[in-house]
């Protein structure tokens, strides 16, 4: 990830965080509980908002956002470690963390199915991810949009994929989904799933 998209990335979404997302953000991680792996921690926009929770593992594979979420992890009220490493290989054993959560990354994520693969096998049995993603919309028209517009936003937005299903991926692997909510005319959803293995 270039220094410059870290640079303006916050910037940018700075009127939707202080609109919605921050609130969208604090509702879904009180869901959090025990050991905690954020993927794509971007620039530590979590940080702030986790209460409750033993400890926050963030993994980041872009060295200039990890750079610019430093102060944001010292605002952070429980301990944060970063590790700079990709959701396709994640370097924690089996069955580590009770709760994983990602806000806003897998449209990023080179290897969905890979990453998810991963993600299930570092999650405890029984344990939670709490997604905040946008996805594929259900209606046609916006739908098609999407894709056309997909190729071009890829290259302004740092490899963002706008058509991404993501929810239908993490089914596909096995994962429940026990609760959904959409935004935005289900551009964006809130889902919170279960660790069925």
């Amino acid at each position: 990830m270039s220094s410059k998209f870290a640079k303006w990335y916050d910037f940018f979404m700075r009127p939707l965080e202080q609109r919605k997302f921050k609130r969208i953000r604090s509702d879904l991680l009180k869901g959090a509980s025990g050991k905690v792996l954020e993927l794509g921690s971007g620039t530590g926009i979590n940080f702030p908002l986790y209460h409750n929770v033993d400890k926050v593992i963030a993994i980041e594979p872009s060295q200039p956002m990890i750079d610019r979420s430093l102060v944001k992890k010292k605002a952070a009220v429980v301990p944060i470690e970063i590790v700079k490493a990709s959701a396709e290989n994640l370097p924690f054993e089996d069955c580590t963390f009770d709760t994983v959560v990602a806000t806003l990354v897998f449209c990023t994520i080179p290897n969905v199915e890979e990453a998810i693969h991963e993600l299930k096998r570092v999650c405890k049995p029984d344990g939670k991810v709490l997604l905040f993603e946008h996805v594929k919309m259900e209606n046609a028209a916006l739908s098609k949009m999407q894709e056309s517009l997909t190729p071009f936003w890829k290259k302004v937005c740092d490899g963002c994929c706008l058509d991404r299903e993501t929810l239908r991926e993490f089914t596909n692997q096995g994962l429940k989904i026990e609760r959904v909510e959409h935004f935005y005319k289900d551009l964006f959803a809130v889902a919170v799933l279960r660790n069925n293995q």
